[in-house]
């Protein structure tokens, strides 16, 4: 139990391309933080000095809203484990499990989740594969960096011609690409997070966008994005999706929290897209939004996060 006197560090910015959007995170969870008492945090952007800091300032607890490379993938979970500091959410091998959606649909489908038909095309610095590889699925496809958030580096492909500039645009980001059907029908997303000792899951988002489909301009600009909330969906499918949330949090070794994205074609048959281990935290963001649907403000999501922390 992490008490009031506690010596928090709230980490957020870092290196990643989603170093904005965690900013705004960390900010959000820093001032609730101190709206329930919690006086002795304090506010880190994070650098390469970040383990001499918190060492210097006795950093009691890390309040971890990094989200992207360094933060979502294992790395600052692994320096903290070695720092003897408690953190919040997921441990060292769901960060990094998570954070690869390559490595991820494979264990979901493992599993027997459904997933969307995909493959994987290693760019390595230069163009390594052949893009013929991609004539297995039918388009259109999404090219998305296989580790990377908040849409970044992804494109929407109609047809075979324009694979190879999409491909060059996702390898800005990763040698590791993931090119995947494109399914036409509903985006949604489910949250879990432990409150009160038990595991929770919350009500269905769903996204209706003034863009294609949900880009980084629709996820973090005011007016782009309609949150449904719960979405409009059959009862048995919605039951359903919920139980295959809360199925894939455990497969992937999720602790703590986590978002699973999902896409639910015209016949309502629901697909995992990935799952997220740090959720943003913005003033747009979804998991905050699902929580009040279920009577949870803002505020008493920020207390169930941070008593994650072990």
């Amino acid at each position: 139990m992490v008490s009031t006197d506690s010596v928090i560090a709230v980490l957020c910015g870092g290196f990643s391309a989603e170093r904005e959007v965690s900013l705004r995170s960390g900010k959000n969870c820093y001032e609730a933080l101190q709206r329930l008492g919690y006086a002795n945090t304090v506010l880190i952007d994070m650098d390469r000095t970040v383990a001499c800091r918190l060492v210097d300032e006795k950093i009691e607890v890390v309040f971890l809203v990094l989200h992207g490379k360094y933060g979502e993938d294992g790395c600052i979970q692994g320096m903290l484990e070695i720092l003897g500091i408690p953190y919040t959410g997921n441990r060292v091998m769901a960060s990094a499990l998570t954070m690869d959606k390559d490595m991820t649909k494979r264990i979901l489908k493992e599993a027997g989740l459904p997933v969307v038909p995909s493959v994987t095309v290693y760019q390595n610095g230069k163009r390594s594969d052949d893009p013929s590889v991609c004539k297995t699925l039918q388009f259109p496809v999404m090219v998305k960096p296989a580790i990377e958030g908040s849409s970044i580096g992804m494109s929407k492909v109609d047809d075979f011609s324009k694979l190879s500039g999409a491909l060059e645009t996702a390898s800005r980001h990763c040698s590791l690409i993931l090119v995947e059907e494109f399914v036409t029908g509903k985006s949604v997303t489910v949250g879990v997070f432990e409150r009160n000792g038990e595991t929770v899951v919350t009500p269905i988002l769903e996204f209706r966008t003034k863009t294609e489909w949900y880009d980084y301009e629709a996820k973090y600009t005011h007016g782009m994005t309609e949150f449904i909330l719960p979405a409009e969906l059959p009862e048995e499918v919605t039951e359903a999706i919920q139980k295959t949330t809360l199925k894939a949090h455990q497969i992937a070794g999720c602790t703590g929290l986590s978002r699973v994205d999902f896409v639910i074609d015209t016949e309502n048959r629901f697909y995992i897209l990935e799952i997220n281990t740090i959720p943003g935290m913005t003033d747009l963001s979804d998991l905050p939004a699902q929580a009040k649907a279920m009577g949870v403000s803002y505020d008493e999501l920020v207390e169930c996060i941070l008593q994650t922390a072990h």
